[in-house]
């Protein structure tokens, strides 16, 4: 197998897992916000620095799905701006790293 259709390989399973996992934890963390209306136990909800730390670190696709698919944190204005801008930087940086170091 050529080195490049193993470096695909790696960058796409890393796509996955990360994007996955944001979705996740947006799905995750709206199924307790259901199951605590009051919000009488933030402890067990997940933090919105790491709901953005999933999506930052290329997670943007699954945390978009999941902001949006779940309807979750769609109405606070900071995740409805910058979620969506980090995945179109990501598949910016995608798109450079082809162009200028994969091809």
């Amino acid at each position: 197998m050529e080195t490049k259709t193993i470096i695909y390989i790696v960058i796409a399973a890393v796509l996955l897992i990360t994007n996955l996992n944001a979705f996740r934890l947006m799905a995750k963390d709206k199924k307790r916000a259901q199951k605590d209306p009051t919000h009488s136990h933030p402890a067990t909800r997940i933090p919105e620095k790491t709901l953005f730390l999933a999506t930052g670190l290329f997670g943007g696709l699954g945390g978009c799905l999941g902001m949006y698919l779940k309807r979750h944190k769609t109405k606070h204005w900071y995740f409805a701006l910058f979620f969506p801008l980090m995945f179109i930087a990501q598949v910016a940086i995608l798109v450079l790293l082809y162009m200028y170091v994969l091809k």
